[in-house]
């Protein structure tokens, strides 16, 4: 992928009004701060229990901003967003007009993706003519970047298990927002019981949700794959047992290789 490319699976939120930032700022897991130095933000909204429920990015827009989010889960994330505004002077709407592409190298009036400088670069805009994207999601697995929509839905993972922690998807440091209180009391504990981390076949992994196993124990699972490659949700616990017994990891019948990815070595 050379020339930036259509992104359809993505949709844009339009927040307007003198509220936006305080009215986000109080309950996604980013800094909206930071949006001052930094040309958009990766966050997420969550369960007061944790859980994600929506992730998206945000980007500043003269006097609004834009939210990049699933194209299938934003009229889900509006609704959320419309019930958690009360009376917070902020303007909500499908923004009809704006498209996401991606591309390999800059864009202009762009962004790096934040989560990983391998995943390229971002842009909302609002003309057409571009060629659909098909490469993203083979991309983003090899460098075992979970998504939401892709490997998991709303109410299913802490930041943890899909390694949002390390993708600069949560900043624990801003103050309240929904969920903090157990999303910050399992980052202080180090309680990432479960990681998503590279799983390798020989030859197509097996489907989502087919079960990771090794010496009768259940590892884990299986996520997205493309080209041999997938997303495992692992036991770390569990695996590192396996390890230590040298026991063989398998899928669906299927040996296969299991890595930390490289962004979660440093962690």
């Amino acid at each position: 992928m050379t020339e930036p490319r259509l992104f359809p699976d993505r949709a844009v939120i339009r927040l307007s009004g003198e509220d936006r930032s305080s009215f986000l700022q109080g309950i996604v897991t980013s800094d909206l701060t930071q949006l001052n130095a930094a040309p958009a933000l990766f966050a997420a909204l969550l369960t007061p229990q944790g859980k994600i429920l929506f992730d998206f990015f945000i980007v500043k827009e003269d006097d609004a901003l834009l939210i990049d989010c699933r194209k299938e889960a934003a009229d889900a994330l509006m609704k959320r967003l419309t019930l958690y505004k009360l009376r917070a002077k902020v303007g909500l709407e499908i923004a009809e007009d704006k498209q996401v592409i991606i591309s390999d190298s800059e864009i202009a009036g762009g962004f790096a993706d934040p989560r990983h400088d391998k995943l390229g670069w971002r842009a909302i805009i609002s003309d057409g003519g571009y060629s659909t994207d098909t490469e993203y999601n083979a991309r983003r697995i090899a460098l075992g970047v979970a998504e939401f929509g892709e490997d998991f839905s709303s109410d299913e993972m802490f930041l943890t298990d899909v390694n949002y922690d390390v993708l600069n998807g949560v900043n624990y440091k801003k103050g309240c927002f929904i969920g903090q209180e157990v999303s910050s009391r399992m980052k202080r504990k180090g309680d990432a019981r479960r990681r998503s981390i590279l799983a390798t076949f020989d030859g197509p992994a097996p489907d989502k949700g087919a079960p990771v196993t090794a010496g009768g124990s259940t590892l884990g699972e299986i996520m997205s794959s493309a080209d041999g490659r997938a997303i495992a949700l692992i036991r770390m616990d569990r695996w590192e047992k396996a390890q230590s017994d040298s026991a063989a990891v398998e899928c669906a019948g299927k040996a296969l290789h299991l890595q930390i990815p490289d962004y979660l070595k440093t962690e």
